[in-house]
């Protein structure tokens, strides 16, 4: 089948699965095209070029991948399809025999993408935008206004459910000052909030030499001049000390909101996960935090039908979540991740327990956001504006430094990208519906 060379390439779109690392690597993918001449466009347009960025840490986002692979070359039978991201990393076999795939680029490849794209002559005047290291250059994907700053990449920690060690390979860090130097451009260039994500976020640092902890390198951005203000990407549980809890609380810079994966309240459960922290030891943690940093937004991923979770095992995660003083769940069922020892584990549990647990717990977690939502109705909160509206309600979006989803009735696109003082009203659609102070 015909195929679209470089030089006739005019029109590109990429579609993203997965983390705010897969995103903002996207957004770097994005910002480099544009600047070498093409134009981005929506997924859903016709393109000469299509872009997937692909996701494996389930089998949904496996199926979903192929989904997004399949569109694009109904879209345009005649544009080049390039897929990359950890399923391309992972299962470039079952790629290829997709027809109308034109390449497949893995994660350690991923740098070199835009070369491939474009070709190496034409794309010699943008070689300052290539990657350095496995890390992009600052970029926001468009249409969004908070920013993510990739500091590290992989991950050693080996979760027996986890295929992400092996698509994305060992825990790699971005030198300090070179991640000061990044969040600067972004703050100078009107960012007013940062995200510093990661694969393993707590990892950062071991492998440089000298070694440098994330609460240093925390240190250091509290320092940073002007108003933005920073947010961490999910954090272990073992990689929260009482220095980070602490510049958290001073609330100066450091969003008070930790992401937490928690994955099981049974201690049987986290020793077969490979998790090395019982549930008696996040209640102490989260009572750590909540002393410290009483106002805190502290969310948690939790798994649901792990081999070997009986009723009394989910059981005991249900009673430790709801005691838990938290403002959110992030709650998914556990997928069989073909290479990882859990997927030969006996006692897999049925699809349908797992999608009973996951909608016991999503119900809670609509009472968990709506009890933390209230906390906040006696005082003004803060947000940053974001370019776009609510679908249900058609009005601005913003977001509060506590991670509040807030929408504000008297705003426009006008005040995107700036930080608003706004009086919630009430809570409509699982958000706070707000007014803005003029």
């Amino acid at each position: 089948m015909a195929r679209e060379n470089s030089k006739n390439m005019r029109r590109f779109s990429v579609a993203t699965l997965g983390c705010k690392v897969n995103q903002y690597e996207s957004a770097a993918i994005i910002n480099a095209l544009q600047k070498a001449g093409l134009s981005y466009v929506p997924f859903t347009a016709k393109a000469d070029c299509y872009i997937i960025n692909t996701c494996t840490v389930t089998a949904k986002t496996d199926y979903q991948s192929r989904q997004l692979i399949r569109r694009a070359i109904r879209q345009n039978p005649a544009a080049k399809v390039v897929v990359t991201g950890c399923y391309a990393e992972l299962q470039a076999a079952a790629i290829a025999k997709i027809p109308g795939v034109t390449q497949i680029v893995g994660n350690k490849e991923k740098q070199s993408l835009v070369e491939r794209v474009m070709g190496s002559k034409m794309y010699a005047q943008g070689k300052e935008e290539t990657w350095t290291n496995n890390f992009p250059p600052p970029a926001v994907l468009p249409g969004r206004t908070r920013a993510s700053l990739k500091i590290e990449d992989g991950c050693d920690a080996f979760c027996s459910y986890c295929i992400v060690p092996l698509a994305r390979g060992p825990v790699l860090s971005l030198p300090p000052t070179e991640v000061i130097k990044r969040l600067s451009l972004l703050i100078q260039t009107g960012s007013r909030e940062v995200t510093l994500t990661a694969i393993h976020l707590g990892a950062y640092g071991r492998d440089l030499n000298p070694p440098c902890s994330l609460d240093e390198l925390l240190l250091q951005v509290a320092r940073l001049p002007g108003e933005a203000r920073i947010r961490l990407s999910s954090i272990e549980p073992l990689e929260i000390s009482e220095r980070l809890i602490s510049l958290l609380a001073a609330g100066d810079k450091i969003c008070p909101h930790l992401h937490i994966p928690l994955q099981s309240g049974d201690d049987e459960v986290l020793a077969r996960m490979n998790r090395n922290y019982s549930a008696k030891f996040i209640r102490h943690l989260i009572n750590e935090i909540t002393t410290l940093c009483p106002d805190v937004a502290i969310g948690m991923d939790v798994m649901v039908g792990f081999p070997g979770e009986s009723e009394a095992s989910f059981a005991k995660t249900y009673a430790l979540l709801e005691e838990l003083p938290i403002a959110y769940l992030h709650v998914f069922p556990y997928s069989r991740r073909p290479g990882t020892p859990a997927a030969s584990f006996p006692d897999q549990v049925p699809e349908e327990e797992k999608r009973k647990r996951a909608m016991a717990l999503r119900l809670l977690d609509q009472k968990k956001r709506r009890a933390f939502m209230a906390c906040f109705f006696q005082r003004p909160i803060e947000i940053v504006v974001e370019q776009r509206r609510d679908k249900k309600t058609g009005l601005i979006k913003g977001i509060s430094k506590h991670y509040l989803p807030v929408v504000v009735e008297n705003l426009t696109e006008k005040d995107a990208n700036t930080i608003q003082t706004v009086r919630p009203i009430r809570i409509e659609e699982g958000m706070i519906l707000a007014e803005a102070s003029r």
